[in-house]
């Protein structure tokens, strides 16, 4: 694969081609269920979730950020204050560590035709470098533990204990919830 350039998320177009439908009125996530309360995640359908997504990219920090090969998107990493997302922050499975205002890196994804080329490992580290800049203090994902086993599509997208222990992430605590068989962790990655 050519350069890969991470950049934060502010184009609503590359978002859709990351992260939405083919069928604008279909109710797709968009990396939104992380983000919104439950109740207002259910409320919105087709072009609401779409809208919201405008809104988020118009906003002085972005939703996350995008990887880009020779100008054309081929990557996505949610990447926010912990205190945004509504379900991590209250959740009951994912533990509170410490009061540090961490960010947290929930989701990951890469296009098809562009996996195995570098393009997660970019945008981990892209994501870190746009938290950071933005003053985040800690950077924390919760990544499932697969001690190397294959890992189902669908629970793909917080990605693997590997990958983050590459990017120099470490252990903190284990979460009570259970992807695919495998066990959800806690990582950080202390940002100076």
């Amino acid at each position: 694969m050519h350069n890969i350039e991470v950049k934060p998320a502010h184009s609503f177009e590359d978002m859709a081609t990351m992260l939405g439908p083919k069928n604008p009125q279909s109710s797709v996530c968009w990396c939104l269920s992380w983000r919104l309360s439950s109740t207002e995640n259910r409320s919105l359908a087709g072009t609401d979730r779409a809208d919201v997504v405008r809104q988020l990219v118009a906003r002085d920090h972005a939703p996350g950020v995008l990887a880009y090969s020779d100008g054309q998107v081929v990557g996505w990493a949610g990447v926010a204050p912990r205190a945004e997302l509504h379900p991590i922050e209250r959740s009951r499975r994912i533990p509170h560590i410490d009061e540090v205002p961490v960010w947290s890196l929930w989701c990951i994804r890469v296009r098809p035709g562009f996996r195995k080329q570098g393009v997660t490992a970019a945008l981990i580290d892209g994501a870190v470098r746009y938290a950071q800049q933005q003053g985040a203090p800690i950077v924390e994902s919760y990544p499932v533990d697969n001690r190397g086993e294959r890992v189902d599509q669908t629970m793909a997208f917080v990605g693997t204990r590997t990958m983050f222990e590459r990017a120099g992430f470490t252990q903190v605590a284990e979460t009570q919830s259970v992807s695919g068989g495998f066990p959800r962790i806690v990582m950080r990655r202390m940002l100076d």
